[in-house]
This record gives structure tokens, C-alpha cells and sequence, in this order.
């Protein structure tokens, strides 16, 4: 519709065009805004009925319901929106497979899903819920599952950009790939927006060349824009490299919390490890052994070390056409050939991060 030359009349011709196909006069001023959501309800009229709807049958029946028109028009909007993002549904059940003890599922619980979930009780005590957090940590500790689950627990859509989404017509198109993409989340209600590699479109502009620091500046001025809306939606970033970003995207104002996801202690491992347990079909196993073995595992270590003790029961089972049993004998045969991902050098880099760039 940006193209439409009936989007450019003026005051006066609004006016007149609405009186022209309606019979009835408004002020001019009234009258471009009337304008423009009857061009509005003409594309949603002929989206629905599946033909070209003319104009003045648009703004007879814009004029007859404008006091439901316009939500029915952001109604399907969003629903269009939502499709061509990809928006997913998240069980509430993935919120219940992070243990307790695993950090930081009680910080996420306390500062951001329940000041978004008790709105009354936060607007007495004067709690902003917030719009936009950071995840950062090691590969593989469970980002993008905190975030998902995040999601599932609110009961809010699920939208993931990945910056190859943003690269799709070339490194130039990046920033106004980038603008347009938030431009129709700001449309969103109720939507957890995940982007994931934060580092690749928010990186440091020190030592960057004309594009990076074009698409830096770019989402830097997103954020508060996204921060201003009064709809319901979190913009959750992640990262593994946090030294890598902008220090501006760093400061107060931009992101409201900046959290650290790490690696899992015996409880958490614990919790995950049951998950998995119970979608295999098991023999006897020995749990508190299987916690010492995968010290160091991260959550997508885990899931890798099931996927393949679950393919190698399934090649048992298909050469001896016998039931096979996944016992403790067979994760002490396989759990070696998987390497934990955070040696004590990365735990030690990302325990300094922790202190140098938490905000919570």
C-alpha cells in the first residue's frame, strides 16, 4: 500500500473522497485519519473475501464499524505477522526440565516472569517489567532453552531471528533487513523475540568496517523504540562472546538485565539427565553415577550423549531382534567419547564475565 497514490491525498481531498463515496462530511483533520484506516479495512475486506474490494464499499462498512474495524484490522495483522516469522506455541512443560538450583532460573523467575505475569501488583509498586534482557555464557549452557521456556511459562509466542535471516539479500541489506523485522514486532502482542549471536549484529564499532558499524547503529536505535511500545513483548538477546559487544549496547538504558547463563551443578545435571532418562528405554541405571560421569556437561552436551547412546540401542536392538535395555554398562561405554564443553579455562573466563558485565 506505500505505493497506493491514494495514501498521498490531503486533507481537503480526504475529506472530499470520504463524502464522495459515503455521503457523509468530516473535518479534514478527521478525515485523514479515517483515510487511512479505510485503505486499512478495503486490503483487509478483499484479504478475507479473496477479491479487490472497491473503495466505496470499504468505506461504507469502515463508517458502519468503527468501533470494532480498526482491532480486526490489527487482529489479522498480527496473525499474518506472526506466520511469516515463524511464530511457535512453547509447552509450559520445558520450563519444568531447568532445575531449580540451575542458575538463573530463580533470577528469571523473580525479575522477569513475574513482574510480566503479576501486571497489577508491579504497576502498584511501581515494578517496570521488563522489554529487553541479555543472556550471555559458554556454547551449548542452555541459552536458547532458558529463553524457549521463557516463552512456554508466560504463555507468549515464540519468534527467533537468526542474523543469517538478516543476510539473506546480502551484508547490505543487514540494517534495513534489521529495521523492518522490528518494525512489524513492534505490531506484536504477547511475543518473546529471541535473537541469537547477538555479537554478529551488535558488535564493538572500534575496530569495525562501514557495514558492521552501520547495523550496530541500526539496532542501538531499535531497542528504545521497542521499549516504548505499550503491547507485551520481550526482546531477549543471546550471546557466547559478550566482550564482544558494543559497549553502548552494554550500558543502563539499553537492555534492562544482562544475565549470565552458566554450567549446570549436580542438581541441574541431575533434572536434565531424568528428562532424558525417561525417553529411553532403560534397564537399570545407576543416576548419581551418571551425574559424576557428565561433570562439566553442558545441557547440549547431555542432549548430545542421549541422542547417541539412543541411536547406538537402536543398532543393538536392529542386529540381534532382541530387546534392548540402555543399562548403566552402556552410557560407561559411550559417556567417554563425549567431551564436556566447559574445561575449567572457560568456566574461569566466564566467571570474570559474570562480574564484569551482570546487570540484574
Amino acid at each position: 500500500m506505500n505505493d497506493n497514490p491514494l495514501e498521498l491525498l490531503s486533507p481537503e481531498e480526504c475529506t472530499n473522497t470520504i463524502l464522495e463515496l459515503s455521503g457523509v462530511e468530516f473535518e479534514p483533520d478527521i478525515a485523514v485519519d479515517l483515510w487511512s484506516n479505510i485503505l486499512k479495512h478495503k486490503w483487509l475486506l478483499s484479504e478475507k473475501l479473496g477479491r479487490d474490494v472497491g473503495l466505496r464499499t470499504a468505506c461504507i462498512d469502515f463508517l458502519e464499524n468503527m468501533e470494532q474495524a480498526p482491532d480486526e484490522y490489527l487482529t489479522y495483522q498480527q496473525k499474518n505477522i506472526l506466520s511469516e516469522m515463524g511464530a511457535q506455541t512453547i509447552s509450559r512443560k520445558m520450563w519444568d526440565t531447568i532445575s531449580d538450583s540451575q542458575p538463573p532460573k530463580q533470577l528469571v523467575q523473580r525479575r522477569i516472569i513475574m513482574p510480566l505475569m503479576e501486571e497489577s501488583l508491579s504497576l502498584k509498586h511501581g515494578v517496570v517489567p521488563p522489554k529487553a534482557i541479555v543472556f550471555f555464557g559458554p556454547p551449548g549452557t542452555g541459552k536458547t532453552h532458558f529463553v524457549k521456556a521463557i516463552a512456554g511459562v508466560l504463555a507468549w509466542r515464540y519468534i527467533e531471528i537468526v542474523p543469517s535471516m538478516l543476510m539473506a539479500d546480502g551484508v547490505e541489506k543487514i540494517g534495513a533487513n534489521l529495521r523492518e523485522v522490528m518494525e512489524k514486532a513492534r505490531n506484536l502482542d504477547e511475543v518473546v523475540l529471541f535473537i541469537d549471536e547477538f555479537e554478529e549484529i551488535a558488535g564493538s564499532r572500534d575496530m569495525a568496517d562501514r557495514i558492521d558499524k552501520s547495523i550496530t547503529n541500526e539496532f542501538l536505535k531499535q531497542i528504545p523504540l521497542l521499549k516504548e511500545q505499550q503491547n507485551k513483548i520481550l526482546l531477549v538477546c543471546a550471546t557466547n562472546y559478550i566482550r564482544d559487544l558494543d559497549a553502548a549496547m552494554l550500558r543502563p538504558g539499553r537492555f534492562d538485565c544482562i544475565i549470565p547463563v552458566g554450567g549446570l551443578d549436580r542438581e541441574g545435571r541431575t533434572t536434565i539427565l531424568e528428562h532424558y532418562l525417561s525417553t529411553l528405554n532403560t534397564g537399570q541405571i545407576d543416576l548419581d553415577r551418571l551425574v559424576e560421569m557428565t561433570s562439566g556437561f553442558t545441557p547440549a552436551d547431555i542432549q548430545y550423549l542421549f541422542q547417541q547412546v539412543a541411536h547406538f540401542a537402536f543398532e543393538q536392538e536392529l542386529a540381534t531382534q532382541k530387546d534392548y535395555l540402555v543399562t548403566a554398562e552402556t552410557f560407561i561405554d559411550i559417556t567417554p567419547k563425549v567431551l564436556p564443553s566447559l574445561s575449567d579455562e572457560v568456566i574461569e573466563e566466564f566467571e570474570k564475565d559474570s562480574v564484569n558485565f551482570s546487570r540484574v
